[in-house]
């Protein structure tokens, strides 16, 4: 909870600025000179309060919707060999790093995958795949837990919300901006809005959103080598990097992972996508990375 607070302080304290150092460049004068009337505080609160919200509420709804969109089935008790020791090791990992135990589950996929999420520490859910289950062994499951254990443990879910609607915020920001401008300048509405509003609006938001998701991207890929290096720590870095051989191996497999949860699985579906729209690093540099820490 403190973390949340701190970091929506943090955030709040970025608007301000933000407002602050427009109003200090004269930006608002420059468009009030050019006939737009716009009050830029007022809109950057308005942008910050919706861009959060939305983020904030997918974050507290992260397991529900984690388990609809995966169909996990919650292990309530061991029905078998291997879900007594899935729930042992997590146990075992869940302590060593220091959190609550978390719920696990597995899903039905032929994919080796799993993921992790939730907006507490104490009270996350972390998932595996039957394919991951059956194709690893023992040690390298181990190891995959351990990574996602990570995850938890740094408070990527919480991060990686957060920065979302920051992003969230300023892209409705400046996109309301453009369209406000070329509603008054270009096209002369003089009260309300007109139609080139919202289509200049609705444009900018998908331009600016899609260069802005590269700075949660970026970040998203940042994590992912900070939870390798929590798993190795838990696991132990040969398993670790043993885990990462595998999932190498399997590369080009589709991840069968729901948009919304690539972010917070072990692997993606390959290198196919531009880097800069990447939400894991590629395995080859999460593999060399740990073997330079060990």
């Amino acid at each position: 909870m403190l973390r949340i607070a701190l970091f929506l302080l943090t955030n709040l304290a970025i608007v301000i600025v933000a407002s602050i150092t427009l109003s200090l460049l004269g930006f608002e004068g420059y468009l009030a000179a050019n006939g737009v009337d716009l009050n830029l505080s007022s809109l950057l609160v308005f942008c910050f309060v919706f861009g959060m919200a939305g983020s904030v509420v997918s974050l507290l709804l992260s397991k529900t919707m984690a388990k609809m969109g995966t169909g996990t089935q919650i292990i309530q008790q061991p029905r078998n060999a291997d879900e007594k020791w899935l729930m042992e090791t997590v146990a075992e990992l869940a302590k060593d790093a220091g959190i609550g135990m978390p719920e696990v589950g597995i899903f039905q996929s032929q994919t080796s995958n799993a993921f992790a999420t939730g907006w507490d520490r104490n009270n996350a859910l972390v998932a595996v795949s039957t394919g991951l289950l059956s194709r690893f062994s023992r040690d390298e499951a181990k190891a995959v837990m351990a990574h996602e254990i990570g995850h938890v443990a740094n408070g990527d879910m919480i991060t990686l919300a957060l920065i979302q609607g920051v992003v969230n915020t300023f892209v409705m920001f400046f996109s309301r901006i453009i369209g406000h401008t070329i509603d008054r300048a270009v096209f002369k509405t003089e009260r309300g809005h007109g139609p080139a509003f919202y289509i200049t609006t609705f444009v900018a938001e998908i331009i600016l959103g899609v260069l802005a998701s590269m700075i949660v991207f970026w970040f998203s890929r940042q994590r992912e080598f900070r939870a390798d290096a929590a798993g190795a720590q838990l696991a132990g870095a040969p398993a670790m990097i043993g885990a990462l051989e595998r999932l190498r191996a399997e590369q080009g497999a589709p991840s069968e992972l729901p948009d919304t949860m690539v972010a917070f699985g072990i692997r993606t579906g390959g290198n196919t996508m531009m880097r800069l729209f990447m939400t894991h690093p590629p395995l080859e540099e999460r593999i060399a990375a740990l073997k330079a820490v060990g």
